[in-house]
């Protein structure tokens, strides 16, 4: 069996782009039409709990932590099921019953929870208006090659799509790329199998710029940044990279009329051309095994990393080089940082969470002062959702299922604190007036009653 299978289909209009608006009323990528974790339209509620503005819930096979995401009437959802399980089709959306709500989850622990099971990979499509099943596909079945720890799975990375086609990243099993209808266009299962730290598991997210899809691949064997056709799943460039396993998910931001790829790493932060794969800037001063993800403020980003250390930093995008100790360093702190929750920004005011703890900062992202620090959020506690803003308000999630909505303001102020009743990994995706919750079991449509 070939290892790289394009399979021909219509591409009619597939060179058609959507405008800013029809991205922005969409929410094609887990961080959200800009990359920074924001939408620039959506007006969700802002209180719910396991019964209350649910507008349906579902049940979803499986497990998984990609976020949902959303085109028209489409949310996309991935999963591993073990075999045997309950196949997707049998379970109907439903309006959300009474039921215990649970506290923690799977727990905090390393232990990868014994033998590895024999999985199939899913990319699941559901209707953004009923919670009904559209349909589900199996890219592959096979047992992972190593474990994964406690608090993940197997199938953590995120879709993405462009209104085209959506595109279901299961690492070391594979990229998959489907119509919106669920027909399967090409597949890459040759990039390799990566060999995670610690056997900590897979993650990373790819990210659909323009005809390019980008492919985080950083383990402890060779690391790479991919560049390929998001129409046929060909290689158009590899940037190796000396960094050992990181599991964040690039940035395209914009400098002038070119773009570059933004990747975290603990050796160094980097920017590289888009166009090319040239590396073009880097600066050393991340933790150990990052994951958050950068963002973007005009000419900056910001890259950040919170494991057994702390450090974040503003880096001008014109930089060439090792950038450490210039100018094209803005600011950097050094307490606080994110660990797994990856920060936002929303009109010039950057959130994130103290490593995995629910301990908030914002900052004025141009010059790094704070406007508020080290704020503790009652109800909340191990974090691994990143934050995401809306409607003048912005929603942090715990993996206990609660989410603390605070307004989108320099200074602090809690709006209400909700429950969904189960644990929460995935980043929730907000859609015009609605809230999409991907929950250890279910997934939620949180909508104004």
């Amino acid at each position: 069996m070939s290892r790289f299978i394009f399979i021909p289909v219509v591409l009619v209009a597939l060179t058609i782009q959507c405008s800013g608006q029809c991205h922005a009323e969409n929410w094609g990528h887990w961080r959200g039409e800009s990359g920074n974790g924001i939408s620039s339209v959506a007006t969700p509620p802002t209180e719910w709990s396991d019964t209350k503005n649910v507008k349906w819930k579902v049940a979803v096979p499986g497990r998984g932590s990609g976020s949902p995401v959303i085109w028209n009437d489409n949310i996309f959802v991935v999963t591993a099921v073990k075999e045997g399980e309950q196949p997707a089709a049998a379970p109907a959306a439903q309006e959300a019953p009474q039921q215990r709500r649970r506290r923690g989850g799977r727990g905090g622990g390393r232990g990868r929870g014994g033998p590895i099971p024999n999985l199939a990979f899913k990319l699941l499509c559901y209707s953004k208006a009923t919670g009904d099943l559209k349909w589900e596909k199996t890219a592959t079945v096979g047992t992972p090659h190593q474990a994964t720890h406690s608090t993940n799975g197997f199938a953590s990375a995120s879709p993405c799509t462009d209104g085209n086609h959506v595109y279901a990243h299961f690492g070391s099993r594979g990229l998959y790329c489907y119509s919106l209808d669920g027909e399967l266009v090409w597949q890459r299962d040759d990039l390799g199998k990566m060999q995670t730290r610690n056997s900590f598991g897979e993650g990373s997210s790819p990210v659909i710029h323009g005809e390019k899809l980008l492919v985080p691949w950083d383990h402890e064997g060779d690391s790479a940044l991919f560049a390929l056709n998001k129409l046929t799943g060909e290689t158009i460039w590899k940037a190796e990279r000396d960094e050992p396993t990181c599991w964040a998910t690039p940035l395209v931001a914009k400098n002038g009329d070119k773009h570059q790829v933004i990747m975290n790493g603990q050796n160094y932060a980097r920017s590289y051309d888009l166009e090319t794969g040239e590396e073009l800037w880097k600066c050393t001063g991340q933790t150990e095994r990052p994951v958050a993800c950068p963002v973007q403020l005009h000419d900056l980003v910001i890259v950040g990393s919170g494991h057994r250390g702390s450090f974040m930093g503003a880096f001008r995008l014109d930089g060439k080089g090792d950038i450490e100790d210039t100018e094209s360093v803005a600011w950097t702190i050094n307490r606080n940082t994110p660990d797994i929750g990856s920060p936002i920004l929303s009109d010039g005011r950057l959130y994130f969470y103290k490593g995995k703890a629910a301990v908030l900062t914002c900052l004025d992202a141009a010059t790094g002062q704070p406007h508020y620090s080290s704020e503790r959020l009652s109800g909340m506690d191990t974090i691994y959702a990143s934050p995401v803003a809306a409607g003048g308000h912005v929603y942090l999630t715990s993996r206990n299922g609660t989410t603390v909505v605070i307004k989108d303001a320099e200074q602090l102020e809690v709006v209400a604190t909700n429950s969904v009743g189960e644990t929460v990994d995935a980043t929730p995706a907000p859609v015009g007036n609605e809230l999409f919750i991907r929950g250890e079991q279910h997934l939620f449509c949180i909508a104004a009653e």
